[in-house]
């Protein structure tokens, strides 16, 4: 088991760089065919896409035995909500990963008889459930660290007095605290780039699955920026570990 997770380590950048040409092409494709390109081109670009796609799931064999010793970590968190949203997160990522390699065998070849398309949306159902725990998980800890940052300014004198200020100036307070509330968002998020980043790169994540399963249908092209953005947030992740959020 130790040597699958190794491997899969070591495939993850190989991944993400595929992952970024696939979803790269699939945005080329769109952009072409909006401006007239031949079919010849767009047919082109297609099987490109296509066997990106079939490269990721080779590189992704190893990634359900890496869940699911992610999963058995987070077992052990103390924060209970952090456990829950974590753990559920990396199941459903190892059972993604499990459709995707059942379907990587059809793809190749290797499994003449297997039903893609169905495969294909068990996959997806399994990568939005893990995409919406994610996101949850990024909720929470944004909301814990308002919360700290909020104590912090009322500990402080200089709080009292400018709120003091803002509504001797006329503001509402209705209008004062949604004005507070984002100031306080936006230091969180400036203050812990690895949260912002995830954040960022599930909310970019969530179209696909939404597109493919028809519960949000948009069109390639947002498809293609979308997967491409979190791509490179993922690459970057690998480049610089101190961006990959923790736990």
């Amino acid at each position: 088991m130790d040597s699958w997770v190794r491997f899969s380590s070591q495939s993850q950048a190989k991944e993400r760089l595929l992952r970024a040409a696939q979803y790269g092409c699939t945005l080329l494709g769109y952009t072409l065919q909006r401006n007239g390109a031949s079919n010849e081109v767009l047919t082109t670009i297609k099987q490109l896409e296509a066997h990106l796609s079939l490269g990721r799931k080779l590189f992704r064999l190893g990634n359900s035995v890496d869940a699911l010793e992610s999963a058995k970590r987070a077992i052990h968190l103390s924060d209970v909500v952090l456990r829950l949203c974590i753990t559920v997160s990396h199941l459903n990522r190892a059972m993604y990963f499990a459709c995707d390699n059942i379907l990587w065998l059809g793809k190749s070849g290797l499994s003449k008889k297997m039903d893609q398309e169905k495969w294909s949306q068990r996959s997806f159902r399994y990568y939005l459930f893990s995409l919406i725990m994610n996101l949850s998980r990024d909720f929470y800890e944004i909301k814990l660290l308002m919360e700290k940052e909020a104590a912090i300014q009322r500990s402080s004198s200089k709080a009292p007095a400018a709120e003091d200020a803002a509504v001797s100036r006329g503001f509402g307070a209705g209008q004062q605290t949604l004005a507070m509330q984002l100031r306080l968002l936006l230091h969180v998020l400036r203050t812990n780039p690895p949260l912002l980043l995830d954040v960022a790169k599930n909310a970019c994540d969530i179209f696909i699955p939404l597109d493919k399963l028809g519960l949000y249908k948009t069109n390639p092209g947002v498809v293609g920026v979308c997967g491409l953005t979190s791509s490179i947030l993922g690459i970057l992740t690998i480049l610089h570990p101190w961006l990959k959020l923790k736990p």
